[in-house]
């Protein structure tokens, strides 16, 4: 008897998307699959992330897994809680889409051509750390729902801007929309940030060997899992105004009588809010590199580092979620 794959995934357009791809590079595999859509309370829910929690919409996905009414599971990797979960395992980390954080604004505009008191939406209290740390003097003001929903308030002119994840908009298809690609050294991304991660069952090992034999990305489980060490350890949950981005670099290292060899490792930039009000904001960044094997220890050093600087101050949503 054929088996077949159940993939669970919420049921919104860019979960379809992105869940499309992983179920597409099964099939070609040879693999029957199907595709089951789970809702989440995050999906039911028009509050505020930071105050229905993290794991909000992955927290039914794991139920699903764990009930056995699917045998995959496709996140954000950016959703996922730190902590880990028992019964379920990381099966894959595919190839990531460009982390960065996009701007949409009317007539084209990009941030620096905004006018002061422009009004720019966001959900994510990291990214209005950041906005009011430029100093720009726009007027941030919090925003929930779909990619859709984000652009008709722009278009509509009841925002005169939004910023989101590039990854969701490019896998959309409307990256011409974009006005502007902001860059990390204005605006850190979420850690995980355009990465999926893959979870089945533990003890399902046939099906964790599949996934990590035709999805996994080494270099993309590299660098998400620098960034994500940083988060757990400054026990900051999802919606927290930290962000991180590590790359995977090549470097030279002296290979003595063998002459100098290439290495791979991973550069990792963390950024912590330590106050956030309505005046002001203090950010304290910090950034270091290690072997890409050790990419976990580093992440948790960088926020060593954080937390030396001050980010044991870090206030805002998020603080002690995991």
């Amino acid at each position: 008897m054929t088996r077949t794959i159940r993939i669970g995934t919420r049921g919104s357009a860019l979960a379809l998307v992105q869940t499309g791809t992983i179920a597409e590079a099964l099939r070609k595999a040879g693999e029957n699959v199907e595709i089951v859509k789970v809702s989440t309370p995050g999906d039911r829910s028009h509050a505020p992330i930071a105050e229905i929690g993290v794991g909000v919409f992955t927290s039914a996905l794991r139920d699903a897994l764990l009930h056995k009414q699917v045998d995959v599971a496709v996140h954000s990797y950016k959703d996922l809680p730190t902590a880990p979960q028992p019964g379920i395992v990381l099966a894959a980390v595919p190839p990531r889409e460009d982390p960065r954080d996009a701007l949409i604004a009317r007539d084209g505009l990009t941030l620096g051509e905004l006018p002061p008191g422009s009004v720019v939406g966001t959900g994510a209290a990291r990214r209005i750390a950041q906005l009011r740390a430029l100093g720009l003097g726009l007027e941030i003001v919090p925003i929930r729902g779909n990619i859709d929903t984000r652009l008709r308030k722009v278009a509509d002119g009841e925002l005169d801007a939004i910023v989101i994840a590039r990854a969701g908009i490019s896998r959309l298809g409307r990256a011409g929309e974009i006005t502007e690609t902001l860059d990390p050294i204005q605006m850190l991304p979420a850690p995980a940030q355009g990465a999926l991660a893959i979870e089945c069952r533990v003890d399902d090992v046939d099906i964790e060997h599949l996934l990590r034999s035709i999805v996994d990305d080494e270099g993309t489980r590299a660098a998400v899992t620098a960034e994500r060490a940083m988060l757990a350890t400054l026990e900051a949950g999802c919606s927290a105004p930290v962000g991180a981005l590590a790359e995977v670099v090549e470097d030279i290292q002296d290979g003595g009588a063998e002459g100098d060899l290439v290495v791979e490792r991973v550069s990792l930039r963390g950024v912590a809010a330590a106050g956030l009000d309505a005046d002001s904001v203090e950010l304290i960044r910090a950034s270091a590199v290690a072997d890409k094997s050790d990419a976990e220890r580093l992440g948790r050093d960088l926020a060593a580092e954080l937390l030396d600087l001050g980010a044991g101050a870090l206030s805002g949503p998020g603080r002690n979620q995991r």
